[in-house]
């Protein structure tokens, strides 16, 4: 740790609706911790609801980005899984109990005493971070950095909300939102045999959803051009609750996988509910389902659209996904400092 400088340049914010540039001291990793060299971070659209308030602050002020990829340069006491030099990711889901009944049974993100990286924690928009080692990830060699940010909330998230849509082996998905989680969730489920369909409001995503193998791409209001098995509302819309429930079949199951959405219309039964539709939300994610998709995603060819941005235009890179302007997902490339 003697070699690291003493201050690093990073982003912080206390919840108003901005980010601010600061130089902080480089953290230094406590007992269990790793401390990192920042390679990457990505930018998550939960990254703008810490930002902008939509959740409570429950650091102020704290550095936000948790699709972190960086190289171990220190460990704290006790820590044996990583050596230095190794390169890992740190993702959302960064501390559980161990002990509740829902860790007990495999549902580590259910505990009510989870916590987050850049909620919680500081996060990765910054030249280093620190994160418990049980939290991190090994990275496949085959996962350049560029490629494994994204998976790191993006992927995750989508992957256990394809798990929890409950698509038929062969069955029809339909995808609300086409941003960075929903277009890698599209290349998983069209791997393993789904056939997919994209409802979004920018037309550059449903040009990205054709080019990624989904069979059609309207706007995001439509109605499919088939009855859907699952969907899965990536979009943080309330609105669009009832439209994707009336577009399941019978038996079909919608999954909203933000963990932030503005207020749910009125539902009808009848028209929405009945004829055994299910509808049900994703909630962080366990570190099994990254452990997965960091696997799976290499072996099935699953690659990133990346709009890259220097670490000196965090900002702009948040104002740009709340504007839907990022195509693909957004990583701010850490050593590169141009405003």
């Amino acid at each position: 740790m003697s070699a690291l400088p003493a201050t690093m340049r990073a982003w912080e914010t206390r919840g108003e609706g901005t980010l601010h540039p600061v130089e902080r001291p480089v953290p230094r990793p406590g007992p269990g911790e790793v401390a990192l060299r920042v390679h990457v971070c990505g930018v998550c659209r939960t990254d703008l609801h810490v930002r902008d308030g939509d959740l409570a602050p429950r650091r102020s002020p704290v550095v936000p980005g948790h699709e972190v990829v960086g190289t171990v340069v220190g460990l704290g006491a006790g820590v044996t899984r990583f050596a230095a030099g190794e390169r890992v990711g740190v993702a959302w889901l960064r501390h559980t109990c161990g002990a509740c009944r829902w860790c007990r049974r495999g549902a580590e993100n259910l505990c009510p005493e989870s916590r987050y990286t850049g909620w919680d924690e500081d996060g990765g928009y910054a030249e280093y971070a620190v994160a418990p080692a049980g939290f991190a990830y090994a990275l496949p060699e085959a996962l350049p950095d560029e490629q494994a940010a994204p998976l790191l909330c993006a992927g995750i998230i989508g992957y256990r909300a394809l798990r929890r849509a409950a698509v038929p082996p062969g069955g029809r998905l339909g995808l609300y939102g086409f941003g960075g989680s929903a277009h890698i969730t599209a290349q998983v489920a069209i791997a393993q045999g789904a056939e997919v369909h994209v409802l979004t409001r920018d037309a550059a995503a449903r040009a990205l959803a054709l080019e990624l193998g989904a069979v059609s791409a309207g706007e995001a209001y439509d109605a499919p051009p088939v009855p859907l098995d699952s969907a899965i509302v990536f979009a943080p819309v309330g609105d669009l609750v009832p439209p994707a429930l009336a577009a399941l079949d019978r038996g079909g199951t919608l999954a909203v996988a933000g963990i932030h959405l503005s207020a749910v219309p009125e539902l009808d039964y009848q028209r929405h509910l009945f004829r055994e539709r299910t509808l049900t939300s994703v909630t962080s994610n366990t570190r099994a389902d990254g452990e997965e998709l960091l696997a799976l995603a290499p072996r099935l060819g699953v690659t990133a659209t990346v709009t890259p941005y220097p670490l000196g235009r965090a900002a702009h890179a948040l104002d740009d996904l709340a504007a839907d302007r990022v195509h693909g997902a957004a990583v701010l490339h850490i050593g590169d400092l141009r405003p």
